[in-house]
């Protein structure tokens, strides 16, 4: 199990070569108040004077102290001696230069009063200590001196957070015996980050120097503050020793005959003393190596494997030799991955959101059709706008027709208000093939040409805009076409003969309502029409009596020989036979007449009985009463004067619309509904496919043959492809991390053979 920690700290020596700490290595971390005898744990465990010793803060940078037992070397050999990785090969075996070099390297990185996060290394290598790794932090402290930086207290906080964070990181944890250990500011930190204690390790220094009367055994024993590891009380050499010299080796032999004969202590001075902290330290670091090796093993394989690919992403660095080439091979893979973004054939798809092809279908699919969906099912033409349009169409005549002009002119502005929607489409499958063409060019080939991205860019979006052009016009031609010509013979089309028996099953259906919902009263106390059935017109009864009776406005319109035809007989009024022309009668101008089930005889006077026919008499009419003539004509600015006709400058159909007009409008209604139905079909299946044809398509097919056409040139070739310098500091970077990962692996290797177990 011993040979576990030369690996670790191989590992270690060849990660912190690179500055790198992606791995968390197995490692002892020292962290304590500012002289609460930290420094001094740690001379104790080496057996040494080393580290630099002075008032205020001493320890400005971390130190990775890595110790090597070795076996006793032959006389006339070094048995002792230290080496640092910043100066490799050198050894170093007087410890007082070991202490000179780390306060120089120190002045080097911090100047006198800074710290600094950079680590320095040591390796020890002795016959007298235990294989061990431990990182000496500068003390915790809550006040600065003079020429320090006030946030000083909060940097070493920080930096002692950093290293303990590392979940593979053993805490030794050292506390002054002589002060509350509640309040001991290595343990607060320490159960910030592990608050279970399952890998802090307590030490309790200065135990011989605690009042009279007291100790640390409720301390010790874990009362106060519960560890796993729990703590190990240490005495460490006075400052008056050090002064006078006093050999590590005699205040080891001091400390465990303190220990033995401390009435308090002796029942468990075998868990207590530097020996002791030695042996527990390196039991707790064997084993925690050995839990955490398989993990640390198989992150370095997975970080090599990420290594090599962002290696091969950033390229060969000896593409001079073949830049045609390497050209070439850039330009036919970016126009792959165009086609198979667009086909959703790429390797890598996302399922977080649409990308490419799928965008381009939803906005087909979900954005356009829903739109021409609303068009289509939107009141956008109200019956007062029918009516204005059949008004226009008819000129200064009254219509003796439902006017086909009105319905082509309504027709048409519908079919206007898809353009706009229909080339806002391009528009955006333009966009998202934009969008496509930016994310293919983050790719690492073209971050690492950015003269070369940007070119490739223009060219495709020159290309596009180009397609562009002829698929807008195709629309727009596509528009024009369904207005050229209203095809009111198409087989989906309802025709004015089925609008109109739809219309009439309609007012029938409505007409019969009515008549449930407002039973007719019979005047001359006959029955009433049963309920649902209505009563029958008096034209109809008259008709079946056999009475004379004259020809009749509403007569049926499927009826007849006289009115040239459906529209001629339903709206042109009565022919010319039926006008009136008895004596005293004149010729009068009437409204038009009212289909079935408008304007007629009322159903009290079908239900009269017949009475015989009477010479028609002149009704007598009422003299009205005189009225008083006003004094001024209202047309006239004067009395006497020109009489003056006034004209609104806007005129528009307000009147409420009687029975004719009813019907013409929803006749048009009907039929401007059932065609634009046929367009909006149209429009929506035409329209996906001209962009796709027009824009999509070409655009993929052209892709290469334009960006070979514009960028495989002799003379662009320097210029295209100028790398970028932040890509070779990457390249450099990843390099070096690269050769650590794999001298990792070898490191590794050494531990084949062994059981994990």
């Amino acid at each position: 199990m011993e040979q576990l920690l030369p690996v670790i700290n191989k590992l270690q020596d060849v990660f912190s070569a690179i500055g790198g700490d992606r791995i968390d290595l197995p490692q002892i971390c020292v962290i304590g108040s500012q002289s609460s005898g930290k420094s001094s744990v740690l001379e104790h465990i080496v057996g040494k004077d080393f580290l630099p010793r002075g008032s205020g803060i001493v320890t400005r940078r971390p130190l990775v102290l890595q110790l090597h037992h070795i076996t006793a070397p032959k006389s006339g050999q070094p048995q002792e001696w230290g080496e640092f990785l910043h100066l490799p090969k050198k050894i170093f075996t007087d410890f007082d230069k070991i202490r000179e070099e780390i306060a120089a390297e120190t002045e080097r990185h911090c100047g006198p009063r800074g710290i600094s996060n950079n680590a320095i290394r040591l390796s020890v290598y002795s016959p007298n200590v235990l294989n061990l790794t431990l990182v000496d932090l500068p003390g915790l402290t809550k006040v600065t001196i003079p020429g320090q930086p006030a946030d000083l207290p909060e940097q070493i906080r920080k930096m002692a957070l950093h290293y303990i964070a590392n979940p593979n990181a053993i805490i030794l944890c050292v506390s002054a015996g002589n002060t509350d250990i509640a309040t001991s500011d290595g343990i607060q930190l320490a159960q910030e980050l592990d608050p279970e204690g399952n890998r802090t390790l307590g030490v309790v220094t200065k135990i011989d120097i605690m009042d009279k009367g007291t100790d640390a055994m409720d301390v010790l024993t874990g009362q106060v503050i519960p560890l796993q590891l729990g703590f190990v009380g240490v005495v460490m050499r006075s400052q008056q020793d050090i002064k006078d010299g006093k050999p590590i080796s005699k205040a080891l032999q001091d400390e465990e005959k303190f220990f033995a004969m401390h009435p308090a202590y002796r029942a468990i001075s075998q868990r207590l003393g530097t020996r002791f902290l030695t042996r527990s330290l390196n039991t707790i670091l064997m084993r925690h190596i050995r839990k955490s090796l398989p993990e640390l093993k198989a992150r370095i394989s997975k970080m090599t494997q990420d290594c090599q690919q962002e290696m091969a992403s950033y390229g060969d660095s000896m593409f001079q030799q073949n830049k045609s080439g390497m050209l070439l091979n850039i330009i036919n893979t970016f126009s792959k991955d165009y086609s198979c973004a667009i086909d959703g054939k790429l390797e890598e798809l996302s399922v977080n959101e649409l990308y490419g092809g799928a965008r381009i279908n939803y906005i087909f699919t979900e954005v356009f059709s829903t739109y021409v969906e609303s068009v289509r099912t939107s009141d956008s033409i109200n019956d007062q706008d029918i009516r204005t349009a059949i008004k226009n169409s008819t000129g200064p005549r009254s219509a003796l027709f439902v006017p086909e002009g009105s319905f082509e002119f309504l027709v048409k502005n519908l079919v206007k208000r898809l353009e706009d929607p229909s080339q806002e489409c391009v528009e955006q499958v333009f966009t998202e093939l934009q969008r496509i063409v930016s994310q293919l060019a983050e790719s690492k080939e073209l971050q690492r040409f950015k003269n070369l991205k940007v070119h490739l860019t223009d060219v495709v979006n020159t290309l596009l805009h180009d397609c562009k052009i002829p698929t807008r016009m195709m629309i727009s031609n596509l528009i024009n076409i369904e207005l050229a010509y209203v095809n009111t013979n198409h087989e989906d089309f309802v025709g004015g003969g089925g609008a109109v028996s739809q219309l009439f099953e309609t007012m029938a259906a409505d007409h019969q309502q009515q008549q449930i919902a407002t039973p007719v009263h019979n005047p001359s106390g006959g029955a009433s029409a049963p309920p649902g059935q209505p009563s029958r017109p008096a034209q109809l009864q008259q008709h079946g009596s056999g009475q004379n009776q004259q020809p009749s406005q509403n007569q049926n319109p499927s009826g007849g020989q006289d009115g040239g035809g459906f529209f001629g007989r339903y709206f042109g009024g009565n022919s010319p036979q039926t006008q009136p022309s008895g004596p005293g009668q004149q010729p009068s101008h009437r409204p038009a007449p009212q289909p079935p089930g408008g304007r007629g005889p009322s159903p009290q006077h079908a239900q009269q009985p017949q009475r015989p026919a009477q010479p028609q008499q002149q009704p007598q009419l009422q003299p009205e009463p005189k009225q008083k003539l006003p004094d001024k004509n209202p047309f006239q600015s004067m009395p006497g004067g020109p009489i003056t006709l006034t004209m609104p400058t806007s005129i528009r159909a307000t009147s409420p619309m009687n029975q004719k007009e009813k019907f013409e409008t929803q006749l048009i209604k009907q039929l401007i509904s059932s065609y634009f139905d046929i367009v909006c079909k149209n429009i929506s299946d035409t329209i996906p496919k001209t962009i796709m044809h027009f824009l999509v398509n070409t655009s993929k097919a052209n892709m290469q043959n334009q960006l070979v056409e514009h960028l495989y040139k002799e003379e662009l070739m320097e210029e295209l492809l100028e790398e970028n310098p932040e890509i070779a500091v990457r390249r450099k970077r990843c390099s070096e991390m690269l050769d650590a990962l794999l001298k990792a692996n070898r490191v590794l290797m050494e531990l084949r053979d062994f059981d994990f177990r």
